[in-house]
């Protein structure tokens, strides 16, 4: 077995067909197919199952495939560490972001990342689920990972800051003419919310559940952007951090009461290479709003007593 046949598998399983991965990696489509085959021969098991709709991962292969990309990802950093010299990083770095949370800072660090080092190829997602970003974690998948502070954070994070949550309502709403807005005037009315297992969507349920309300469903999206745009259609109100309400809906935003924060961390992978020191320096110079002591929150979303604000590089726990 090889690398390179964990790549292709990878490939296949991402693209669906044999095809489309060879061409996504610019090689042969019969040599892709031979190295498929001879890697199943070799691991005695079936990788992949035909469908009407393509190539789909056996249970088998599911297992095998997330071995393999953390394997991949291993090799990837440790061809990018050799290369990196004083002035100058190559290689890949795989960056994600619990969604909503540094919408305003990761983009400016990244972007004066990728201007000092322009041979160095940055991958970024969103990930709504923080027990999927938690897996990620585990996995050994990410180099770096921007996300809300949580009771299974890693001891050693680095806390960059917070985030505001504020709300979104329809052009001419009643509480628009309020400084803040509490949100128990709002009970009853219909919510523009979150996947259910969105780390977004749990926050609106705590912060509901404290003020003695429960909130009424009048969508559930994915993206902070459709929320926003939607609650500004009146179609209901959406709790969103501040930073990632989309530029021309400022007027239609209104903070909350009980004031609604989070504490914002990075958290980078054990044995981090130059890239990973480098954005998280360049995310300490972002500017990011503290915490609001007077929040009254859920006490284990706004603080948590184990984030480390220590700026010594931090990494993933296996047991985060």
């Amino acid at each position: 077995m090889s690398l390179r046949q964990f790549e292709y598998a990878l490939a296949v399983a991402e693209e669906g067909s044999v095809t489309a991965a060879a061409e996504l990696l610019h090689v042969a489509q019969p040599s892709m197919s031979q190295q498929i085959r001879s890697l199943e021969r070799d691991l005695g098991v079936q990788l992949f199952a035909r469908t009407p709709t393509g190539l789909v991962p056996t249970v088998v292969g599911r297992a095998f495939l997330r071995e393999a990309e953390v394997a991949v990802s291993a090799s990837r950093r440790a061809r990018a560490t050799a290369r990196a010299g004083a002035e100058d990083l190559a290689g890949e770095l795989t960056v994600a972001a619990q969604l909503g949370f540094g919408t305003r800072q990761l983009p400016g660090a990244l972007g004066t990342l990728r201007r000092r080092f322009p041979r160095l190829e940055i991958t970024v997602f969103e990930e709504p689920s923080s027990a999927e970003l938690e897996q990620l974690c585990r996995r050994g998948v990410l180099d770096l990972a921007l996300m809300a502070a949580c009771e299974r954070s890693p001891a050693d994070a680095h806390r960059l800051g917070a985030e505001e949550f504020v709300v979104v309502l329809g052009a001419g709403h009643p509480q628009l003419a309020a400084d803040r807005v509490d949100l128990r005037e709002l009970e009853g009315e219909p919510w523009v919310r979150f996947d259910r297992d969105s780390a977004l969507d749990a926050v609106l349920q705590n912060v509901l559940r404290e003020t003695s309300t429960s909130p009424v469903t009048a969508a559930r999206v994915s993206q902070t952007a459709t929320a926003v745009r939607w609650a500004a259609q009146g179609l209901g109100p959406t709790l969103v951090p501040a930073s990632a309400v989309p530029h021309g809906h400022e007027h239609l935003v209104r903070p909350v009461f009980p004031v609604v924060s989070q504490p914002v961390i990075a958290v980078v992978r054990q044995g981090a290479g130059p890239a990973e020191k480098a954005l998280l320096d360049l995310l300490r110079q972002e500017t990011w709003p503290e915490a609001d002591s007077n929040s009254d929150s859920d006490p284990k979303v706004d603080s948590d007593p184990r984030v480390d604000s220590d700026p010594k590089v931090d990494s993933f726990s296996k047991s985060a």
